[in-house]
């Protein structure tokens, strides 16, 4: 892409002129990243869920989030930002995976994320099961070596094995540690709640360097506090984050593999986001959306605009290092 502050992109299709409820549903009506050639933000889906140990579905999640995004609209107020005029975000399509074969599923992810990356681009993910982050991990750590961390979701994902099985929705980020794919000095779970196997779970996540924010701490601290905390932890690290749906509440998020109650609200979710706008975030997931599950798109519009939001950090960014040069 030029430099140029003059640059125009491409974006979303003119509700105006055609409904939100016709047409394709790329995420947020945006162009395919086919159409544009390239793009500094793409967004693409994994329709990948053959690591689940409980509900499946989420391999639909992807197409859900980008019906649900229909209604998202070009100016953020929340961020000031019109990330779409800011950067060229586009919808990169789907990275196609072995359903039957979780191993090679996980090595053409990676090639994928490492041939989307290394057009220069950002990527947001929408997954998909959480098994999916340890490939992008990977793709990202290659280009940005270990990054810091910020995995939102009720669960640890930090367990060693699932039926003997390494690679599944509950074992990326141990994985990752072990690969030293991540800083350990920057390692944080957001929304983390429910019954665990043993005291155990919570001693070894400890030892790989990981700092917890449950979502009683969300509650009682406020979303600006634990904000400010997550900024201090990560400084100006290169960041991934990483969003299970089901950090949220099942009031907010029905639609997910494996809800816990005592979850996080929406709004709590996006502020805490919100207020992490100068980190120097270079990719992110959002997974484990399993539509069958859903009411009234509660989940996958919680989803998209969750995706928004970072999407729209991203864009920010890249404007500035634009600015900058």
């Amino acid at each position: 892409m030029s430099s140029s502050s003059e640059q125009q992109f491409r974006g979303p299709v003119d509700s105006s002129r055609i409904p939100r409820y016709a047409g394709p549903a790329t995420f947020a009506r945006l162009p395919r990243l086919d159409e544009v050639g390239t793009a500094d933000v793409a967004v693409v889906g994994v329709p990948f869920d053959s690591g689940v140990s409980y509900r499946p579905g989420a391999r639909f999640g992807g197409n859900a989030i980008r019906e649900a995004s229909r209604l998202l609209r070009p100016y953020n107020p929340a961020q000031d930002a019109s990330p779409f005029a800011l950067a060229q975000v586009a919808d990169a399509g789907d990275i196609a995976a072995n359903p039957f074969n979780i191993n090679e599923a996980v090595e053409t992810i990676e090639a994928a994320a490492d041939d989307l990356l290394g057009t220069g681009a950002r990527m947001m993910t929408l997954g998909g099961d959480h098994t999916i982050a340890l490939p992008l991990l990977r793709s990202v750590a290659k280009k940005h070596g270990p990054v810091a961390l910020l995995h939102f979701d009720a669960h640890l994902d930090t367990w060693d094995t699932y039926f003997g099985a390494e690679y599944t929705h509950g074992t990326p980020f141990r994985r990752a540690v072990e690969e030293g794919i991540l800083d350990t000095e920057a390692l944080s779970h957001v929304g983390i709640r429910g019954p665990l196997y043993g005291k155990q779970d919570l001693t070894d996540d400890e030892k790989m360097g990981f700092g917890i924010v449950t979502s009683s701490d969300v509650y009682r601290r406020g979303a600006d506090e634990v904000a400010d905390q997550l900024r201090q932890r990560i400084g100006d690290r290169p960041l991934y984050i990483s969003i299970d749906i089901d950090c949220l509440d099942p009031a907010h998020a029905p639609g997910t593999g494996t809800p816990e109650a005592g979850g996080m609200t929406s709004r709590e979710l996006l502020e805490i986001l919100r207020g992490l706008s100068s980190c120097n975030l270079v990719s992110a997931d959002v997974v484990e959306v399993a539509p069958a599950y859903d009411h009234a798109e509660i989940t996958s519009v919680a989803a998209s605009h969750t995706a928004y939001e970072l999407t729209t950090i991203m864009s920010r960014q890249i404007a500035a290092s634009r600015t900058d040069k």
